[in-house]
């Protein structure tokens, strides 16, 4: 059963390829990439240079083995050398926050000690689900750590897009659904052009009432068809629909790629900084026929990495994601084409988004 249903889903991603407007796009998973939380994709997206907030991070989130497999000796001696990177090179990570946070990164890096200390008393005490919880705030304040190092971290836009809004910065949105309310977070770090676009057109009230038209089991859910002919969102100022154009970033890569797949410049086996990589990855949609004819479209990715083979994801270095769904997933599984978005709120980062250059 499991193999047919596996089987399924890969002649829909080879056949399919097109997630968009009426018709949408293809991509690909990351191959053997194993990381599925949304909030580690988040923060390994960050594009900061700090490498010992960066290998504090790692080090507990790379505890779950350990913690699976309920090798407790293992899990402490790894919390002493979180704890001891931590002591030895707090003062350096404190001198790369800029000086105005640095009262509020003290006090972060208190709590996240404190949050070492604790985790390592429930591993003597061997209880899991009280380590889960310690761990995910943990990590959370370390995220909010980084956040606090993303100083004019926003890449360099073409100009042949400087009347397109743009996020600078992550902004969190409630999404109202009929079937109840999803918490997602969207990056303008790395998709200030696709993440601005969504934002502005949450705040305009535009996808309020919108259905859901098109479902595919284990792949997509897609919304922001607008009634009528249109299938986008038209600019009053200009009377045309407006476009947005295919943006993605590599980690490593110096320039974001716009209108460009990693087809169109080799790189096959890349994978990108905001990867289709677990439930609830956002998507912008567009067409078969072009690559910068996205407009109000978008989708959520509906199957978990595990149940796609290395190098068989078709939606990677095709369509761009742009953030992802962290809370509400029990939400996002009911959700089908008789369903219809509510609201869209922005709950956090309105201010982050610009009308344009």
């Amino acid at each position: 059963m499991a193999l047919q249903r596996l089987s399924a889903l890969l002649v829909a991603l080879i056949s399919a390829i097109g997630l968009v407007l009426a018709e949408p796009a293809h991509a690909g998973l990351p191959q053997g990439n194993a990381v599925k939380d949304p909030a580690a994709i988040l923060r390994d997206a960050l594009p900061f240079d700090q490498p010992d907030l960066r290998e504090l991070q790692h080090r507990l989130e790379g505890t779950s083995d350990d913690l699976r497999a309920k090798r407790w000796s293992a899990l402490s001696r790894s919390l002493s050398r979180s704890q001891a990177l931590l002591a030895t090179r707090r003062r350096v990570i404190l001198e790369a926050i800029p000086e105005p946070e640095q009262a509020s990164a003290e006090q972060l890096l208190d709590t996240v000690s404190d949050g070492i200390h604790q985790l390592q008393e429930e591993v003597e005490a061997q209880d899991k689900a009280d380590f889960l919880q310690t761990r995910r705030s943990t990590l959370n304040r370390i995220g909010d750590l980084e956040a606090m190092l993303m100083q004019d971290a926003i890449p360099e836009i073409p100009a042949e897009f400087d009347a397109l809004p743009r996020l600078l910065g992550r902004a969190t949105v409630t999404i109202n659904t009929t079937q109840g309310a999803m918490t997602a977070v969207v990056d303008g770090y790395n998709a200030p052009l696709t993440a601005g676009a969504f934002i502005d057109l949450a705040l305009k009230g535009f996808y309020d009432g919108l259905p859901f038209t098109r479902a595919e089991d284990f792949y997509i859910l897609q919304t922001g068809d607008p009634e009528g002919p249109e299938i986008g969102y038209i600019d009053p100022s200009t009377k045309q629909e407006r476009h947005v154009p295919l943006e993605i970033r590599v980690p490593g890569e110096p320039e974001t790629l716009y209108n460009q797949t990693f087809e169109d410049v080799g790189l096959y086996k890349a994978t990108p900084t905001l990867p289709f990589a677990t439930l609830g990855t956002l998507g912008w949609a567009h067409s078969d026929q072009a690559l910068d004819d996205g407009s109000s479209q978008f989708f959520m990715f509906l199957y978990e990495a595990e149940l796609t083979p290395a190098g068989l994801n078709l939606v990677d270095g095709r369509n761009a994601a742009f953030g992802y769904v962290v809370d509400g997933f029990d939400v996002l599984e009911e959700l089908g084409v008789d369903d219809r978005v509510l609201t869209i709120t922005v709950t956090d980062g309105a201010d982050r988004l610009q009308a344009h250059a």
